[in-house]
């Protein structure tokens, strides 16, 4: 139940009398908690609660602090709060992209998850480095976080045993595997690629093809589409990769080359929706007719993949499951609840109209 603080025992007007008393002695940078609580009627503590813990206070409170605090322009110090409690109150998130919305909407809910439990997320872009990731981890630490959210599970092993040693809740998203660092919320890539393959195979495919990005979680379905179609005795796949980030332009382009290696192709499978948009603008422009003689499958269920002629056929990742997953992992850990180290959220492969 939210804690409230009685209200001080002064009329609303004597507080707004002395407001532009103390602006003139020096303005916001001379304001003191104290000098909140005053206006608003409440207790120095509960104005703390609102910057530090707000899902513990009366909303009516919270609202009048949060005026008073506008009003006022006050700023708290959050390096001298962190210096005597050891507490920063700070989340780093390290993401590939936010380009576009395979990870934006797990970003979003994250960041609203943990602001609403009075933690702000610290987001960083690695790119698809590990040099990078690296030295963001670095930037990141300095900042005395109390919790990590990573992307993948692909790290260099020196970043892996620093993690394990730093002492703090890490949770690792967008992947699986059978050792993580800490927590992990995510998906097997290598089961999309697999799940993939099944669906041509079942539509008879016999010359399928590949374009993708060559980063590690891309490079995990490539594998888990080969080893099933190789099951099938399909062993010659045409294939295109590029480095990330994958674009429209990438896939018109990756259309001729795939059919250059491979005369009679029948379907491609493409490691973006982005990816998949260009085949089909390509395909269309070479008079090949979707999905009778092209079939086409995507990944990530952008929101553009219903907006398509014909719609798409593509992967579905839950990202606002992964990113309140994620925090509330975080959470619970920095409650001192023991977590669940692995949370599978699974895909769904969305059968639309391009195969």
């Amino acid at each position: 139940m939210p804690n409230d603080e009685p209200s001080a025992a002064a009329s609303p007007e004597a507080p707004e009398a002395a407001t532009p008393a103390r602006r003139m002695r020096g303005g916001p940078k001379g304001l003191r908690i104290t000098d909140v609580a005053a206006l608003a009627g409440v207790a120095p503590i509960t104005v703390s609660r609102v910057f530090n813990s707000p899902e513990t206070v009366a909303p009516e409170t919270l609202e009048r602090v949060r005026q008073v605090v506008q009003k006022l322009g006050y700023v708290p110090n959050r390096l001298a709060g962190g210096l005597s409690s050891s507490r920063s109150r700070l989340i780093a998130a390290i993401v590939p992209t936010i380009a576009h919305s395979l990870f934006s909407e797990t970003v979003q809910v994250f960041s609203e998850t943990m602001s609403r439990a009075g933690y702000q997320v610290l987001l960083a872009l690695s790119g698809y480095s590990d040099s990078n990731e690296e030295t963001l981890l670095d930037a990141v630490l300095s900042r005395r976080p109390e919790g990590v959210l990573l992307t993948g599970v692909a790290h260099t092993e020196s970043l892996r045993e620093r993690l394990r040693n730093v002492g703090m809740p890490i949770v690792e998203t967008w992947d699986m595997t059978a050792t993580p660092i800490d927590m992990l919320v995510g998906f097997s890539h290598h089961q999309i690629g697999a799940a993939v393959a099944e669906h041509f195979l079942r539509r008879n495919v016999r010359a399928p093809g590949l374009v993708s990005a060559n980063d590690d979680r891309a490079l995990a379905r490539r594998d888990g589409f080969r080893e099933r179609l190789a099951q099938a005795g399909i062993r010659e796949i045409a294939e295109v990769l590029v480095a990330p980030p994958s674009s429209v332009a990438v896939g018109k382009a990756a259309l001729s080359t795939l059919i250059e290696q491979a005369p009679d192709l029948d379907a491609v499978f493409c490691g973006s929706d982005l990816l998949a948009i260009g085949v089909l603008g390509a395909a269309k422009r070479m008079g090949l007719a979707v999905p009778s003689q092209l079939a086409i499958c995507g990944f990530g269920d952008l929101e553009f993949a219903t907006e398509t002629t014909p719609q798409l056929t593509t992967v579905r990742v839950d990202g606002t499951r992964i990113g309140l997953s994620a925090a509330r992992c975080l959470l619970d850990r920095l409650a001192g609840i023991d977590k669940a180290r692995v949370t599978d959220v699974g895909f769904h492969l969305v059968e639309r109209e391009t195969g």
